[in-house]
This record gives C-alpha cells, sequence and structure tokens, in this order.
C-alpha cells in the first residue's frame, strides 16, 4: 500500500487535474477501496510462490532425470496456493522479511498473494500433528510484523489460524483463542491486509456454534471467514454451511473455500485420507453471492502429519502427491 501512495504523489504532482481524474478512477491514494470492502480476488490474479516446496520437488525431480514425476510436480507447483507462515520456520525478526520478499514480487507481478498465519499457542491441540506455536505473549508481536510486512504492498490476503476456533470448543481454551484472534484481526485490518478468519469446515462444528466465536473475534469488521482448509468437504457442501454462518453473522460478510483436495469428497477420515483427488482449480467468483473465491489453501503436496505412512505435517510428500494425480486424472 504504501507502494501506491508513493507513485500517487507523484503522478499528481507531475500530472495536476488529469491526474486527479485517473487516480480517482484506478481508486488510488485517497480514492483507495478498503481492502476489506472489496473482492480482491476479481482485480487480481493468484500469486504463486517461486522456490515453494513443491517447485523444488519440481526442481529435483528434473535434475535426477525423473520423467513420471517431474511434469506433475510442475503442473502442481504452477498452481496458486497458500503461503504458510508458522514461528517454527519464520520466527520474529525474520518473518517480515520473507513476506515483504514475496509481497513484494507479487506487486511486481499485479498479483495477490495468499499467506496462511498459522502460529497461535497450542496449536492443533485437536490433531497434535501439528502442534506448537507461540506463547501467548510472543504470539501479537508476531502478527503484528506479519501484518506490517504483508501491508507494506499493494494487495495482500491472509487466511487466520486454521482449525482455531473450531477446535477451541473441544480444547477449552474459548477465551484465550477469541482475545489472541481478536488482536490479530485488528493487526491486520490496521495494516491494509485483507483478512479471512478460519471457520472450521462443514463436517465438525454447527454454524450456530462457530459464529458467535466469529463475531467474537471481530470477523464483521475484516472480509470475512475461509472454510475446509486443509480439509476435503464439497464445494456444495461447504457453500451450505458458510451461507448459513453468513446468515448468523447477519450478513456483511464474505467467504472463501479451500478446494484444493476436495475431488473426491470427503471420508471419516482426516489426515492423509486414501483414495482423494485435487479439486477444481483455484480461482474468483463473481455472482452476487458472498463467496469471493475458491483457493488451494492447503498445497496439496504437503502432508497432514506422521499418519497413513505420511512424513511430518507441512512436508512434501511425493507418493501422497503421485496418488492425488492418478486420482485426478492428471
Amino acid at each position: 500500500m504504501r507502494r501506491v501512495l508513493a507513485v500517487v504523489v507523484v503522478v499528481l504532482l507531475v500530472g495536476g487535474g488529469a491526474a486527479v481524474l485517473s487516480a480517482r478512477a484506478q481508486h488510488w491514494g485517497p480514492w483507495a477501496q478498503d481492502p476489506q470492502a472489496i473482492n480482491v480476488f476479481t482485480e487480481r490474479s493468484l500469486f504463486t510462490e517461486p522456490g515453494s516446496a513443491t517447485d523444488a520437488a519440481a526442481q529435483q525431480a528434473q535434475a535426477d532425470g525423473d520423467t513420471a514425476r517431474a511434469p506433475v510436480f510442475e503442473k502442481l507447483a504452477g498452481i496458486p496456493q497458500g503461503i504458510w507462515l508458522t514461528p517454527e520456520e519464520y520466527p520474529v525478526g525474520q518473518v517480515g522479511g520473507h513476506v515483504e520478499e514475496l509481497v513484494g514480487q507479487a506487486d511486481d507481478a499485479g498479483q495477490v498473494p495468499v499467506f496462511v498465519v498459522y502460529g497461535i499457542p497450542d496449536r492443533d491441540c485437536t490433531g497434535g500433528f501439528s502442534s506448537g506455536g507461540l506463547t501467548d505473549e510472543t504470539y501479537g508481536p508476531w502478527v503484528e510484523e506479519i501484518a506490517s510486512a504483508a501491508g507494506s504492498g499493494d494487495a495482500a490476503v491472509a487466511v487466520l489460524e486454521p482449525d482455531a476456533l473450531a477446535s477451541a470448543l473441544d480444547c477449552d481454551n474459548r477465551g484465550q483463542r477469541v482475545q489472541l484472534l481478536k488482536a490479530a484481526v485488528e493487526s491486520l485490518r490496521g495494516a491494509g491486509v485483507t483478512t479471512y478468519v478460519d471457520a472450521g469446515h462443514s463436517d465438525w462444528k454447527r454454524p450456530a456454534d462457530v459464529a458467535p466465536l466469529l463475531k467474537d473475534v471481530g470477523v464483521t469488521s475484516v472480509r470475512g471467514f475461509a472454510t475446509n482448509v486443509s480439509n476435503f468437504q464439497t464445494d456444495d457442501g461447504e457453500r451450505a454451511y458458510a451461507d448459513r454462518l453468513v446468515e448468523l453473522l447477519g450478513g456483511g460478510v464474505h467467504y472463501v473455500i479451500d478446494r484444493g483436495r476436495n475431488g473426491n469428497g470427503a471420508t471419516d477420515e482426516w489426515c492423509n485420507p486414501p483414495g482423494r483427488a485435487f479439486g477444481d482449480r483455484p480461482g474468483f467468483v463473481d455472482d452476487g453471492t458472498p463467496l469471493d473465491a475458491f483457493l488451494w489453501v492447503k498445497p496439496p503436496g504437503e502432508s497432514d502429519g506422521t499418519c497413513q505412512g505420511g512424513p511430518a505435517a507441512g512436508d512434501f510428500w511425493a507418493a501422497r502427491v503421485m496418488e492425488l494425480a492418478s486420482a485426478s486424472g492428471w
């Protein structure tokens, strides 16, 4: 955002009245639109992270002469996916530089990156495979660093803390989660980052149980919420779930759905279930409904955890990718 303002000042000084009209038409400077009030996905294409784990696997397969895996990994790496930020990989003092670099690359391409903020204390308190996170005292500064860096560019999206609210109903830490996420929402909104708070999925909690939590953390002050992150529920099932949440929240909020691995729907197993397939490609939705976009928030090539023979949560799993690709007709 700061880059845009600097350009606008120069343009107005040089161009005079014509520049003012142009700036107003392009929603620059004092005519800029609230990032929470627009569907940024209709204005910018999705950013694909260079050097992602999938991209690295594709390059390695190519170098190894692996003619079976290389084209599959390359195809997958070319599909925009969520960029996950964890304090274990990018702690305070490092995460800001990483985010700012990616935002700059996205700005240069006229695209929008989707960051997934995943570092809340006692993270994954129900599943355990992604356990960890920060303390109450260190979480706020970490999110603030992310927010400042993400807000330094023209446009960025944040999906805030997958599973955090829905699992709070099982982990008896509702008060702590609400307080921390409310502050995180305020940091991201204040920095001008389009924000979606995670709201679980349609086969987990009832909308009537999740809606009050979303309201408590201030979801109505940002763009909205995200559903099905890292899960496998169908598009139709998630739309029905999300639309009910919108209704319970009194309208005015929007949502995104993760469809990266829902091509064959879901089973009772959530951790690396066999027989799944990639979902349809991600992209914006502009149909007059609260749905802003279908995304691939969870990179499909990454494991859910050490179950079904998988590696640690978040690690690239080559054999799994090939299974998903085969089931998807790639």
